[in-house]
């Protein structure tokens, strides 16, 4: 599946370099009719949890808030910076926060689930997926016989690129490399196709950097640790048996080659455009574009058949590849090609390449102290290779049946309140409303885990090749994922595993989908007022949702095909209210003692888009909950009105910290702006928030008329 058109609710990984492996090519990616609305009672229980109850206590704790900040002038403040204060960031990890502390309560179910299946394993039904998941981890904690093997699992791939000799040599090499899953260079996958959604196609796109983005390879602020990654490469190299001296010369070939690849790359921003994601062309006329790697025989060495043909993404960068294959000196590419199968297989590999990939991706690029247990590490492992195969366990273990029937009732009245407000749009035409109607009648919305689960019968694992078990997983799920080309678009499969805590959009498919592991508190609460459910999951619904109209979303319609439905001065209108957005978060700089450091506005647009209808159709949705039910409507909790209540678990569930080099980091790379302004970005844009508070104009919190965005 091609994962760049999912759009996550957060980040929700410290980074994908930190994880790379030999399997790119995971089974989980990174990932609809109106029921009436419901009484308020209704609406309360249609909070119940998905995957464990409420501890015992408040469902929210106002001990946490600290008075002493006034919630008009910094509400995130006001809501989150005792618990910040009293939470500190384990060593192990670069951020703490709601999202942090509910992953690391997933991944103590999957331990025990895992943990379990590696005990059970030899006894387990010959083939099953608990044999599998079972012996996959036991693989990865057989710590002692991963160290004894060194370099050896790698050694057949070494000795096959220190056998390359011709340009020719180099394309048999990588066709080959894909055919077990191993991606070079570029990454090939399967996805709706932009201008017929209900079909899938093959998508080729750019790739093959170990920096986050191409500036890193070129702009001043990034020198040093340009240096630090050469050393790095380096080091990868004399550990996989290079001489320290031609270590260093192939290091610095290294660093030339992704350079070059790097200036035919695009940016973050630039992918983002739809136009710079999808470039359908020919076999034939994708020759043209690189008349020394032969598509034909790429294809047929996946065993794959393109038809009509398939998108060369990025064409810039695909030229400079072919350039590069006929002008660039085996040598380099031989190089290049032995550090990236070194260092794509060191976390499968001895402590030795373990601790040198941490120490540069981990500790240097991310400022993590510590490297996670190697149980965190292992079960990582078993999320990219089987996360779905894991995550139907972890549904059984831990899922309410009810939940899913529950969750499904407060979207439909989210989705309602969404529907209202685009018929009520003083700034939209009816037609291009109509339009809009049009393609929410046809989200999706997918709950808690997949209808149908996905069949492993086809992958062997086996109880003693930690190495061997993740290239046979990555190599299951390419051909999975590939097998997918020249057929129709299956809209119920999803591209986050059960027990990611996370939700997402699909613009290609029009579905919102709401993984197991985020239905339960702060975002889901059995314990819980109307407020707290809708200020939380309330509004990762309309989050989602909304994507569906951001400025990535609106340029799709119902069927998931990139057309423009809009009519050219809705879509000016529109351009001119999302431009005062980027200006808002242009203007923050998060970092503290780095007043340079600012938000990319037009790298975060479709997540503030998404934050600030989210919230509104949210806050929407409460109140009609809360017209059915007016004695909770007038009834304070702690002392907080449900509005403001409301907004309290909005603030709640962007609480945390994060390590400065991991903000830096993710300022230039995370489509999603930093956690401490989403908690008061799209409230500071909302006259309800100031009336919740009592806010006045000039308070840091209240944006003046001419100031306030209103989009959605």
């Amino acid at each position: 599946m091609t994962t760049q058109f999912i759009k996550p609710l957060a980040l929700a990984v410290s980074l994908a370099l930190a994880a790379t492996a030999c399997g790119k090519h995971d089974d989980a990616a990174p990932a609809s009719t109106p029921a009436p609305s419901q009484s308020a009672a209704s609406a309360s229980t249609a909070a119940a949890p998905a995957a464990a109850a409420s501890a015992a206590g408040p469902t929210f704790n106002i001990a946490d808030i600290d008075t002493s900040i006034q919630a008009c002038d910094d509400f995130n403040g006001f809501v989150n910076s005792k618990w910040i204060a009293a939470n500190p960031i384990p060593n192990d990890r670069t951020r703490w926060g709601a999202f942090d502390k509910l992953a690391e309560a997933s991944l103590n179910t999957q331990h025990d689930i895992v943990d379990s299946a590696a005990k059970n394993a030899d006894s387990a039904a010959a083939g099953s997926v608990e044999q599998k998941i079972g012996w996959l981890y036991h693989s990865g904690m057989d710590e002692a016989s991963v160290d004894r093997a060194g370099i050896d699992p790698v050694k057949p791939q070494l000795e096959k690129i220190d056998g390359l000799k011709t340009p020719a040599d180099l394309v048999a090499f990588i066709n080959d490399s894909f055919s077990h899953g191993d991606s070079k260079v570029f990454d090939f996958s399967s996805g709706a196709d932009f201008k017929n959604a209900k079909m899938q196609i093959g998508y080729v796109n750019q790739s093959g950097l170990g920096l986050p983005t191409k500036d890193y390879y070129t702009k001043p602020e990034h020198a040093e640790l340009r240096k630090q990654y050469v050393a790095y490469i380096a080091k990868t190299l004399q550990l996989g048996g290079v001489a320290e001296a031609d270590a260093q010369k192939q290091a610095d070939a290294v660093m030339k080659f992704e350079t070059q690849l790097a200036a035919a790359s695009l940016a973050p921003v630039e992918l983002r455009k739809p136009e710079n994601q999808y470039h359908f062309v020919s076999v034939k006329d994708a020759d043209k574009i690189t008349p020394h790697f032969n598509w034909e025989k790429f294809f047929d060495a996946q065993g794959v058949k393109v038809d009509k043909g398939f998108s060369v993404s990025q064409p810039k960068f695909f030229a400079e590849f072919d350039k590069m294959l006929a002008a660039t000196p085996v040598n380099d590419w031989q190089a290049y090609l032995r550090f990236h199968a070194i260092d794509d297989a060191s976390p499968y590999l001895s402590k030795n390449f373990q601790d040198n990939k941490f120490d540069f991706y981990g500790k240097t690029l991310a400022g993590q102290p510590e490297q996670k247990p190697r149980w965190k590490r292992v079960l990582t492992a078993v999320n990219s290779s089987m996360g779905e195969a894991l995550g139907k366990l972890y549904v059984d273990k831990v899922f309410q049946p009810e939940a899913k029937a529950r969750a499904q009732e407060l979207v439909d009245n989210v989705r309602n309140a969404l529907k209202v407000r685009i018929q009520n749009l003083d700034w939209m035409s009816d037609a291009t409303k109509a339009k809009a109607i049009a393609k929410w009648n046809t989200f999706l919305p997918k709950i808690g885990y997949p209808d149908k689960w996905r069949e492993w019968s086809g992958l062997n694992v086996k109880s003693d090749d930690y190495y061997g078990n993740v290239m046979a997983a990555a190599d299951f799920n390419y051909h999975y994922d590939i097998a997918k080309i020249g057929q129709p678009t299956d809209r119920k499969e999803w591209g986050m595993t059960p027990q990611t805590v996370n939700a997402y959009y699909n613009p290609t498919d029009n579905t919102i989908n709401f993984p197991a592991a985020i239905l339960q508190p702060p975002f889901f609460d059995a314990n819980g007022d109307d407020a707290i459910n809708y200020g939380g999951i309330g509004a990762v619904i309309g989050h989602e949702a909304s994507h569906g109209f951001d400025d990535q979303g609106s340029q799709f319609d119902g069927d998931g095909n990139n057309e423009n439905w809009w009519t050219k001065d809705d879509r000016t209108k529109f351009d001119a209210r999302t431009a005062k957005l980027v200006a808002q978060f242009n203007e923050y700089a998060p970092i503290k003692d780095k007043p340079d450091a600012h938000v990319n506005g037009q790298l975060t647009l479709g997540e503030n888009i998404a934050d600030l209808g989210g919230l509104n159709v949210a806050y929407d949705a409460l109140q009609e909950a809360l017209k059915k039910n007016p004695k909770e409507a007038d009834e304070k909790i702690d002392g907080y009105s449900e509005d403001q209540r409301f907004f309290l678990n909005w603030a709640r569930v962007w609480r945390g910290a994060i390590r400065e080099k991991q903000a830096l980091l993710y300022l230039n790379v995370d489509p999603h702006a930093p956690a401490q302004l989403r908690a008061i970005g799209a409230p500071s844009n909302m006259e309800a928030f100031a009336k919740a508070y009592q806010c006045k104009p000039g308070d840091k919190m209240v944006r003046d008329a001419d100031h306030q965005v209103k989009i959605w």
